[in-house]
């Protein structure tokens, strides 16, 4: 068993990814220090303050400015700011010792081997035998980065290849040397999935090793083929994004953030190492890339790459493209693809994949072409750069945000017709791919019996593994563990008497149909199990309630419907809280109103570290209507607080609510009070966010769960608050910072979480609380200018100021 335990970690170099990878370490609970060199000449104002090159400010201004840039850069490399004090800065000549006293020392300083050779030999002067390090080199193999080093170091030394930006792509490859013993990789391997939140790929040592050897031959592939396609920048970018389960950047905007003349360096890269490479003539740049080059067209770090923010004659900010003929910037040019609009309202990707690569129009024949050629390319790439599939699959899930690796989609779209676009598009597969008519080849994974099978190229055979010994993976339990579904969710028997209710919806919203499925979870597990998980595996946990249909209702005045919908939420939520059985939720990402609210009710939340949660209703007009309003009362009065600081901390729930503040991180959703400290737990790892959930589930049933007792005692502040809520919201209209509907809707949201206009600080019950939030509720929902936020919502996605 590896013992080894890692406090602090150094970070030498601290450009962009360097200061980024300190400011993770430190998300993650580990001190770091981030060094860099010293300048060699002063600044003006350095000068003018009369320092020298020896002064300590000077010495160390190039780490501190570029972890203050960093810091300041949106979105934030790290949870809270003030986990960047787990950072100390220094310089190269001055406080390299400090690396003595770190477990891991990670090289981040410029590519170019000779620089990091005397990094490394400086290293070598204070690192303490057996001290990990590594490199975050993108390409430069390890055998050269070892040549000369002892026989320690080499031993504990490898590649630990972070992704840009570190805090939210979360692959980590691992790349050994010959030299690298295999447990400092099983020790990495550990340590980047639990500690880190990575989803860990190991790589041989290979020219760009997976992610980016595969990535950037699918972008040079179009940039190579798009004038034949007779496609626009915009078009790609339509066809690469979210409706192929990819980034909104898509293709040619990932080009542009990345920078134009970084992935030309890869493209440059492997162009000159891989001369074997079947497809070694699409890594040459292109002409129009080389004039893009040349004129400081290269993204977002020049202001103009593939695409141009200008504004237009009123000063509204407008999104200009490269027209790859003319090379002038223009208004959008996008085709309209019918298939693209058959897909808008299938949420299944798989689905989705499908019906795109079957359609008979252009957009199809787009498809078909792109996977043939990557289904051929990732062929050729076994066992060059793994031995194993699911690395390739992974890295591009992981690295370029795909949600379906190669090998998946060709198991999606078929074998045999994978092979028959390849022959329609001139496209040959590597002759393993060929032989396997020959063989009792099933497809590249293969679940059955409770077992996952995984398809090995070098031997012809399968590997297999017990579901019972993988993390929990919903889309691998559904197919033999689904025990009910309705349209909108399913259960699904996690083992050990747990069960998970996981929905699927639009933005996983919560209509009729994911309430039946919560208090059908529920009946279920009562009855025959011992606890609720509550988790999903779409992109987000929950974008709220369905205020489509909240906008229908109210739209038709329908207002005894809406009262009854209401009320069914507030039960559910109410039967989350009190059934007999624990309820454990696990909210990623979006987490907002409805899904917030959900989460506020269970008995445990395991959240994932990255979460954005927030009761964000104000924004259309309303207030939370779910329980969130009551659920903010209650907290309030159960922190046994009185006085000054009792008022203040009613004004700061308040504006919580008021100011739909929604969380950074699920560090700051405790700050904000959606999350309860000494209650509720964050877990760094997307992929074992389940796993701890099931396990908490299943400690609480264990440990002899007992339901709370509805409460009946909530102490409200009656007119001492209401006071401060009239008098806010009054001196907030009169300055102009909110509009009269702003005003109104704060005064019902007060009225509610101050228990109504009481005489005295009151005892009262949660269903008074909660009749009051639906009744206000329901009122903003007759305001027209309430049905006019919704409509903006609904129909822009964009929240209206009215």
């Amino acid at each position: 068993m590896n013992t080894r335990i890692i406090k602090k970690v150094a970070v030498i170099g601290s450009g962009i990814m360097g200061s980024q990878i300190a400011c993770h370490i430190a998300n993650a609970g580990f001190d770091a220090v981030l060094l860099d060199i010293i300048p060699e000449k002063l600044l003006p104002e350095e000068e003018k303050n009369g320092w020298g090159l020896n002064t300590s400010e000077v010495r160390n201004r190039i780490v501190n400015d570029a972890l203050n840039n960093a810091l300041q850069s949106n979105p934030s490399p790290i949870y809270k700011q003030t986990f960047s004090k787990r950072i100390t800065t220094g310089n190269l000549s001055d406080d390299l010792p400090l690396i003595a006293t770190c477990q891991w020392i990670i090289e981040v300083v410029t590519e170019k081997l000779e620089i990091k050779e005397r990094v490394f030999e400086q290293i070598e002067h204070y690192r303490v035998p057996g001290t990990l390090v590594s490199t975050n080199t993108s390409g430069i193999p390890m055998e050269k980065l070892i040549q000369g080093r002892s026989e320690d170091f080499c031993a504990h030394f490898c590649g630990t290849h972070f992704f840009n930006p570190p805090r939210y792509l979360p692959l980590l490859e691992l790349i050994p040397s010959s030299k690298t013993k295999p447990e400092v990789i099983t020790f990495f391997e550990h340590f980047g999935e639990r500690m880190l939140g990575k989803k860990v790929v190991l790589c041989k040592d290979t020219p760009a090793f997976i992610a980016n050897r595969i990535g950037v031959f699918s972008i040079m592939s179009l940039f190579h083929s798009i004038k034949d396609l007779g496609l626009s920048i915009d078009d790609i970018d339509n066809l690469t994004g979210p409706v192929l389960g990819r980034p909104k950047s898509a293709t040619f905007r990932t080009s542009d953030l990345v920078g134009l003349d970084t992935l030309v360096h890869v493209a440059k890269g492997l162009h000159d190492t891989c001369p074997m490479d079947e497809k070694h003539a699409l890594f040459k740049i292109p002409d129009f890339i080389q004039w893009m080059i040349a004129n400081d067209f290269l993204g977002s770090k020049s202001g103009q790459g593939f695409y141009k923010k200008t504004k237009d004659a009123e000063g509204k900010t407008i999104i200009l493209s490269l027209n790859l003929e003319t090379l002038e910037y223009q208004p959008a040019q996008k085709k309209k693809f019918p298939v693209l609009s058959m897909v808008q309202n299938t949420e299944d990707v798989k689905e989705r994949t499908k019906i795109l690569v079957s359609s008979p129009d252009e957009a199809g024949d787009f498809y078909r072409r792109m996977f043939a050629g990557l289904f051929a390319y990732v062929s050729h790439r076994m066992p060059e750069i793994t031995d194993d599939i699911r690395q390739i699959d992974e890295a591009l899930k992981s690295g370029f945000g795909w949600a379906l690796g190669p090998f998946e989609t060709w198991d999606l779209v078929g074998f045999e017709q994978g092979l028959k676009w390849m022959q329609e598009f001139n496209e040959v597969p590597a002759e393993w791919i060929r032989c396997l008519n020959d063989s009792n080849f099933r497809g590249f994974y293969v679940l059955e019996d409770e077992l996952r099978h995984t398809f090995q190229v070098q031997t012809g055979s399968y590997s297999t593994e017990k579901i019972e010994q993988l993390p929990l993976y919903l889309s691998i339990l559904q197919a033999s563990k689904t025990i009910w579904k309705n349209a909108d969710t399913t259960l699904i028997d996690l083992g050990k008497g747990i069960v998970n209710l996981a929905f699927h919806t639009k933005m996983n919203t919560i209509g009729g149909g994911v309430l039946e499925g919560i208090n059908k979870a529920i009946d279920v597990a009562e009855k025959d199990y011992q606890g609720l998980v509550i988790s999903n595996e779409g992109a987000h946990f929950s974008a709220g309630a369905n205020v489509g249909m909240i906008f229908m209702m109210a739209l038709e005045q329908d207002y005894d419907d809406l009262d009854f919908a209401i009320r069914i939420f507030q039960n559910t939520m109410m039967r989350v809280r009190y059934c007999s059985i624990p309820v454990v939720v696990a909210p990623h990402n979006l987490t907002l109103g409805g899904g917030c609210e959900l989460a506020m009710h269970a008995d445990k939340v395991i959240a994932h570290a990255e979460l954005y949660m927030g009761l964000v209703e104000f924004g259309v007009g309303l207030i939370p209507g779910g329980g969130g309003s009551k659920e903010f009362a209650k907290r309030l009065s159960d922190e046994l607080i009185t006085g000054d600081v009792k008022i203040n901390r009613m004004r700061e729930r308040f504006l919580t609510i008021g100011q739909a503040k929604v969380s950074t991180s699920a560090h700051e959703a405790f700050d904000l009070g959606y999350l309860m400290k000494g209650r509720d737990e964050l877990v760094m790892s997307r992929n074992f966010q389940l796993t701890r959930a099931h396990q908490a589930a299943l400690e609480l049933a264990e440990a002899g769960y007992v339901p709370p007792k509805r409460e009946k005692n909530i102490t409200v502040m009656g007119q001492e608050g209401l006071g401060i809520v009239y008098v806010g919201a009054n001196s907030m209209r009169s300055g102009a910072y909110i509009s009269e509907h702003d005003q109104l809707i704060s005064e019902k949201l007060g009225h509610v979480m101050c228990g109504g206009d009481l005489s005295e600080n009151t005892l009262v019950s949660e269903q008074y609380l909660l009749d009051m939030e639906r009744k206000a509720f329901i009122e903003l929902c007759t305001e027209r200018k309430t049905l006019e936020r919704m409509q903006s919502l609904i129909k822009t996605g964009k929240i209206l100021r009215n």
